[in-house]
Order: C-alpha cells, then structure tokens, then sequence
C-alpha cells in the first residue's frame, strides 16, 4: 500500500505496533504488529500440553495432599490448645470498672 503525504507512522509506546495514522482523518488508518520471536513452533504443540498438563496434575496432587493432612494438622492445634488452656490458672477476668 503506498503511503500518502499526510498519514504518518508512529510506534505504539505499549506493544511496540507501527500505527498509521492519517493526518487529515485524525485517525488510525492501519498497524502492523512487531515480530514476536517467541513463537512457538507448531510441532512443539504437543510437548508443551503434555508439559501444561502434567505441571496441573502435580499442583492438584499438592492440593490434595495438604487437604488430606489438613485434618491431622488442625487436630494437632486443637490438642494443643487443649493442653495449654488445662495448664493456665483459672482467673476471674478483669472489667475496666475494677481499675478505678
């Protein structure tokens, strides 16, 4: 397409893109996107869903694992807890009436 006096490029600042804009529309007329080098290779599809998937088993597996010890861990609190309020004094609790 051939480029008229009044349009003039100009680069986004955002994502790099050559936008053309015509001067007298005051407008976008078009834009090119910049080459993205990391594109992956179609052949390399499988490989990187089979990685994806494996990469959702192993936190899935994790999330179940802390869920199945959940309940061994809150036990373990609650015995504590048990254990350290039996050990305390039993104490009248103090009103802010009983400082004056």
């Amino acid at each position: 397409m051939a480029k008229l006096k009044s349009e003039l490029e100009v680069p986004c600042p955002c994502c790099q893109a050559i936008l053309v804009v015509d001067m007298n529309l005051g407008r976008v007329v078009s834009h090119r996107e910049p080459d993205r080098g990391n594109k992956p290779e179609l052949s390399d599809a499988q490989r990187i869903l089979a990685n994806e998937a494996a990469r959702r088993e192993a936190i899935f597996q994790q999330s179940v694992d802390s869920e199945k010890t959940r309940g061994d861990a809150l036990s373990k609190r609650f015995d504590e807890a048990l254990r350290q309020a039996k050990e305390e004094p039993v104490t009248k609790p103090m009103r802010d009436f009983h400082l004056d």
